[in-house]
């Protein structure tokens, strides 16, 4: 019988497949231009440097207001950081642990196992330090929005101006690309606001690339792994088939 998991790698396989030359997405009713991604298709894979210069935005850019609660620091150890290396990042956080022998919560050291910590306690502190809005958490954002990492891609890079005629509330600012076109989040990109390590030029575009890139790995970790399984599926069906037909016509050879 064939087991689940190679049922979920075939469909997996067959989707991406299906999906990898579709027609352009789009995200309520704005058309989304599509980008030429490493990760698309059956054979895609994600980009080691695209991946930790988009770590380094999040981190740098995005983390003071986006929670990312499905991802674990030693889940780094995906994009390319050695241990050491993730042991000095969890360094630089604290988090909630507890409760200890007196039944009281407190805070420590982050280590590598720990989730990545909330910059907000709470819901109600995330709408106070936003202006009433609540900044949505980035673990499963990808799957989240239509158009994945084709729409994160064109929300961070498509603030501008205001076409003439058409007002933006007050504390709203105008996206070519979100739904409406006016949306409570303030351009989070800046050309070389931050510094690459490789040399990276970061720039707006390449910022946003870099960190949408980033989101999809997040949203699925596994991604690699399911679409090898996915392959490895489909040939052991092409194989099975030829072997099932070459025997079905010797075993009925005979019989007209």
């Amino acid at each position: 019988m064939v087991s689940a998991k190679v049922i979920r790698g075939f469909l997996f396989a067959s989707v991406c497949f299906l999906v990898s030359n579709g027609a352009v997405k789009a995200a309520g009713g704005v058309p989304v231009p599509q980008q030429d991604w490493t990760f698309s298709g059956v054979f895609g894979t994600f980009d080691r440097g695209e991946l930790q210069r988009g770590f380094q935005v999040y981190k740098e850019v995005c983390a003071g207001c986006h929670s990312l609660n499905y991802i674990s620091f030693r889940n780094l150890t995906d994009l390319g950081f050695k241990e050491e290396e993730i042991k000095v990042i969890a360094k630089e956080y604290e988090v909630e642990d507890g409760p200890n022998n007196d039944g009281d919560m407190f805070t420590r050291t982050a280590i590598p196992s720990d989730t990545w910590p909330a910059p907000y306690p709470n819901d109600n502190a995330a709408r106070a330090g936003n202006n009433g809005a609540l900044p949505p958490d980035l673990s499963l954002m990808v799957d989240a929005r239509v158009g994945g990492a084709d729409y994160l891609y064109a929300l961070l890079s498509g603030y501008h101006e205001a076409p003439e005629g058409q007002e933006v509330a007050e504390g709203m600012y105008y996206n070519a690309y979100y739904p409406g076109h006016q949306i409570a989040m303030p351009s989070p990109l800046v050309d070389d606001g931050v510094e690459y390590g490789d040399g990276t030029k970061a720039t707006i575009n390449q910022q946003a690339r870099d960190v949408s890139a980033f989101l999809a790995w997040a949203t699925e970790p596994n991604m690699e792994q399911r679409k090898r399984m996915g392959v490895k599926v489909l040939i052991f069906l092409i194989v099975m088939t030829g072997l099932f037909y070459v025997s079905k016509r010797r075993i009925w050879a005979d019989v007209h």
